[in-house]
């Protein structure tokens, strides 16, 4: 594939029965932009026929695919052009064609449409990359459920109101529909950025979190799936309270998430960060 964005991340994760993901990232220099790849084991037939499961990204520009289906003839073809005509010969034809075009493109079938995230073309998170309307159920939601409700809620102790909002957004991508990811740049809410946008990561956040979801996936696979369900009412209370959540401006909450993150070991690329002094912005 040739999209203009070249690739500087390719992570490979395999699980111990060989079922395996890849997601790679691509970065167009000229334009700021991202672009993913993934890749998933299940369902998957052949390595260079639509070998994709998503590519999120904003369609820009001439995009050359020779993985989508539609490519197959093509490839097909450059293999008979090869064993048939030497280089010349085939610099020969393209010329002679190029001004015809590829007449059969027009037969195939259309592109279906693939799920995408579009992301703003800075990297700061502002205010006007989230809705706050959803952001509030969130915290409501965690306001509810969290801290003393919630150890019971998912059998697991020492779960806070800050780890419950962070579960609260996972459990959104994990049962959401395709339309309440128009922000994406919501979910860097739950355990902020590495490079401290909006705020440090908050470390011990961020491993609570994980070892939920360890625990509900290990105990799921036997059978128990208490913890998955009670994820999913999770984000069923986040959605009822989405009506009519209130909560701070997204400016506050940028500022308290700052002065707190370091309580939660926030860290970032440049290391630890202490906390802001208070009415200072980060």
């Amino acid at each position: 594939m040739q999209d203009g964005f070249d690739l500087y991340l390719h992570g490979f994760i395999v699980t111990d029965d060989g079922h395996w993901a890849i997601v790679q990232q691509g970065m167009n220099g000229d334009r700021r932009q991202a672009r993913r790849y993934h890749w998933l084991s299940e369902g998957l037939a052949s390595f260079v026929d639509a070998p994709h499961t998503a590519i999120a990204g904003e369609p820009r520009g001439e995009i050359i695919n020779l993985a989508d289906r539609r490519a197959e003839p093509s490839r097909r073809g450059q293999l008979d052009l090869l064993s048939s005509l030497g280089p010349d010969r085939i610099v020969g034809e393209v010329r002679r064609l190029s001004a015809a075009g590829d007449a059969s493109a027009a037969a195939q079938p259309d592109q279906p449409v693939l799920p995408h995230l579009v992301m703003p073309a800075h990297h700061d998170v502002r205010a006007g990359d989230v809705n706050i309307g959803r952001l509030h159920a969130t915290l409501a939601t965690a306001a509810d459920v969290g801290p003393t409700d919630f150890a019971g809620l998912l059998l697991t102790p020492g779960v806070g109101a800050r780890t419950v909002r962070s579960l609260a957004m996972v459990a959104e991508i994990v049962h959401g529909a395709p339309y309440r990811f128009a922000d994406p740049a919501r979910f860097s809410f739950a355990h902020g950025g590495k490079d401290s946008h909006p705020f440090p990561v908050p470390i011990a956040v961020y491993d609570q979190t994980i070892r939920v979801l360890k625990t509900a996936v290990a105990k799921a696979r036997l059978g128990r799936e208490e913890e998955l369900a009670a994820l999913k009412r999770l984000d069923d209370q986040a959605r009822r309270l989405e009506r009519h959540a209130t909560g701070p401006t997204f400016a506050q909450l940028v500022d308290q998430e700052r002065r707190d993150s370091h309580a939660h070991g926030g860290r970032s690329v440049f290391g630890w960060e202490p906390p802001p002094r208070r009415g200072v912005s980060g």
